[in-house]
């Protein structure tokens, strides 16, 4: 498994812009770990009905910077928590 390049962020996620592809790349995640993030994002309570563990380390990481970018593209603005403040 490689790590992701700014190729494969695009393919991935095209309404990415230069900064969250950093994000994404620098978390030092694989495509598969990129895939899953995507997966528990769409289909969170089947993969939680399945018994899957919540999303931890990496992917979790990856969850949080995809869930960011969808709330900017909505217009809502992020919550205290993702500000850090």
């Amino acid at each position: 498994m490689t790590r992701l390049s700014r190729d494969d962020v695009i393919k991935a996620v095209d309404r990415a812009d230069d900064v969250t592809i950093a994000q994404i790349i620098g978390t030092g995640a694989t495509a598969e770990e990129l895939a899953e993030a995507q997966a528990w994002l769409a289909n969170d309570e089947p993969m939680i009905n399945d018994l899957r563990p919540l999303a931890q380390g990496r992917v979790r990481e990856l969850v949080d910077i995809l869930s960011e970018l969808e709330e900017e593209e909505e217009g809502i603005e992020p919550g205290p928590a993702a500000t850090g403040g």
